[in-house]
C-alpha cells in the first residue's frame, strides 16, 4: 500500500459477505474499485458460518425469508425486488460452487466446505480487477454537506471515491473483525443508529435448578418455546431444539427467542421475562393427562419411572416428576389424579424466568443498527449524503439464523455495489 493519496470510483470498507458481494458487483459495472479490510484475512465470517459448512441462503418464499427477518425485514422487499434469494443460488452455482438444500430451505455447498465459498468469491474479485488493502483501518468517512468525498485511514492518508459503501458488520462474533466501527461513521454523517442488543444468543437464568446444574447438558428435542409479555401476552412461540447449560439456556428454540427476551426487558425496565416449554406441542394438557392416566392404570404395580419412561427423556421426566409432587419409585396405582394433573400441567407448560442473554460479543446476530427509514431500499444509499452506502449487519436488520442473515448481506451488498459503480459526478 502507498502512502499517498489515491482516488478509486467506489471504497467498499469490510470484507466480509456484503463487503465481498458489493466490491464484486461495482467491479461488474466497471468501476474502480478499493476494498479495505482491516484484518488479515477476508469472509472470516463466512469461512465460519454454519459450522464451517457455510449457509449460504435460504430457498423458502420471499415472503417466508422476510417473516423469518424479524428485525425490519419488510425493508428488504426493496433490495429482493433487484436481487434475491434464488438469485444467489444461481449466482454460486455461476461461480462453480454447487448448492444443496437441507432442512427448512437452507443452502449449502454440495462440498460441505464454507471455504469454497470464500474462494469462489475472491477469485471473482481477482478476475475483476478489484484492489484490495488488507491490515489496513479507516479512521472516518470524508464528506461534505451534501455528498461523500472518501475516507481517511489512521495513518493520516486520504482516499478520495465518488461513492462509499459501509459493510463493516455490528458487534456479533468480534473476532471475525466486527466491532461496530460503522456506527460513529454513520452517526457522523447524520444518520440515526438505533439501540444495539445481541439477537441470536444463549439467555441467562438464576433459577435454583439453573444454578445447582441439576439440567446441565440436557438437550430437549423439538418442544415448543414461549416468550411472555409482563402482562401474560405472548410475544413468540418456536418449536424446536433447546439445551439447558450452566448459566441459563441455549440451543435453536432459545436463539431464536431471545430477541423477544431482550426487547421486552426493554418495555418492562429490565426485569425477569418468563418463558414456557411444552414438551408434547402435538397435544393439548387433557388428552396428555388420559394418556399419563390411562397408561399407569395398565401398569398399576409398575414404578411410574418405568411406566412413563417413554413420555420423555429420563432426567427431564424425573425433573417434572419432582415439580409434580411424584416420586419416581411410587406405584402407578398410588398417583393422584391431582399429581397427574400436575404431570399433564408441566409438560404443557414448564414455566422459568431469563433476566437477561449473554453479551452481544457473544450473540451471532446484532439487532439494531443504521436506521432503515434513512436508507433508499432499491440502492442501499443514504437518504442523507449523496453516494453513501450501508450494507449487511451495520444496518437495522435481523434475521434468525438458518442462512437468513448471509442472505441480507449477500443481497444488500449486491444492490449497495450496482448502484454505487451508477454514481458519476
Amino acid at each position: 500500500m502507498t502512502t499517498t493519496n489515491q482516488t478509486f470510483d467506489t471504497i467498499v470498507i469490510g470484507g466480509g459477505p456484503s463487503g465481498l458481494m458489493a466490491s464484486i458487483a461495482a467491479a461488474e459495472k466497471g468501476a474502480n474499485v478499493l476494498l479495505i479490510e482491516k484484518g488479515k484475512k477476508l469472509g472470516k465470517k463466512l469461512a465460519i458460518s454454519g459450522g464451517g459448512r457455510c449457509n449460504v441462503t435460504n430457498r423458502l418464499p420471499t415472503e417466508e425469508v422476510i417473516q423469518h427477518v424479524p428485525g425490519n425485514g419488510r425493508f428488504l422487499y426493496g433490495p429482493f425486488s433487484v436481487f434475491n434469494n434464488y438469485d444467489i443460488i444461481d449466482y454460486f452455482e455461476g461461480l462453480g460452487v454447487p448448492l444443496k438444500e437441507e432442512d427448512h430451505g437452507r443452502m449449502f455447498p454440495v462440498s460441505d466446505r464454507a471455504q469454497d465459498v470464500v474462494q469462489a468469491l475472491l477469485r471473482e474479485q481477482e478476475r475483476l480487477g478489484v484492489t484490495v488493502w488488507k491490515e489496513t483501518k479507516v479512521e472516518r468517512l470524508l464528506f461534505d454537506d451534501t455528498k461523500v468525498l472518501g475516507v481517511r485511514l489512521t495513518d493520516g492518508q486520504d482516499v478520495g471515491a465518488t461513492s462509499v459503501i459501509v459493510a463493516v458488520g455490528g458487534k456479533a462474533v468480534p473476532q471475525t473483525g466486527s466491532t461496530g466501527d460503522g456506527y460513529p461513521w454513520a452517526e457522523r454523517a447524520g444518520h440515526t443508529v438505533t439501540t444495539l442488543y445481541p439477537t441470536e444468543v444463549p439467555l441467562l437464568s438464576k433459577e435454583p435448578f439453573i444454578r445447582s446444574k441439576q439440567l446441565q447438558g440436557l438437550a430437549l428435542r423439538d418442544v415448543a418455546v414461549t416468550v411472555w409479555s409482563q402482562k401474560g401476552k405472548k410475544l413468540t412461540t418456536h418449536q424446536m431444539d433447546m439445551l439447558f447449560t450452566h448459566f441459563g439456556v441455549s440451543g435453536p428454540a432459545i436463539l431464536r427467542c431471545s430477541q423477544f427476551v431482550v426487547k421486552e426487558q426493554m418495555k418492562n425496565g429490565n426485569r425477569p421475562v418468563t418463558l414456557t416449554i411444552d414438551s408434547f406441542p402435538e397435544t393439548n394438557e387433557e388428552v396428555l393427562f388420559q394418556q399419563l392416566r390411562k397408561t399407569l392404570a395398565d401398569e398399576p404395580k409398575k414404578a411410574v419411572k418405568n411406566s412413563l419412561k417413554s413420555f420423555a427423556q429420563e432426567r427431564w421426566l424425573l425433573f417434572l416428576f419432582e415439580r409434580s409432587g411424584i416420586d419416581p419409585d411410587q406405584k402407578g396405582a398410588t398417583v393422584s389424579n391431582e399429581q397427574l394433573r400436575a404431570l399433564a400441567r408441566e409438560g404443557k407448560a414448564f414455566s422459568f424466568t431469563s433476566h437477561g442473554t449473554q453479551p452481544i460479543e457473544k450473540a451471532f446476530v446484532t439487532g439494531g443498527g443504521v436506521k432503515t427509514k434513512e436508507l433508499n431500499p432499491k440502492t442501499m444509499e443514504s437518504k442523507l449524503k449523496d453516494g453513501l452506502h450501508f450494507c449487511g449487519e451495520v444496518i437495522d436488520v435481523h434475521g434468525y439464523t438458518g442462512g437468513y442473515n448471509i442472505t441480507s448481506a449477500l443481497v444488500t451488498g449486491r444492490v449497495a455495489g450496482l448502484h454505487a459503480a451508477s454514481i458519476t459526478r
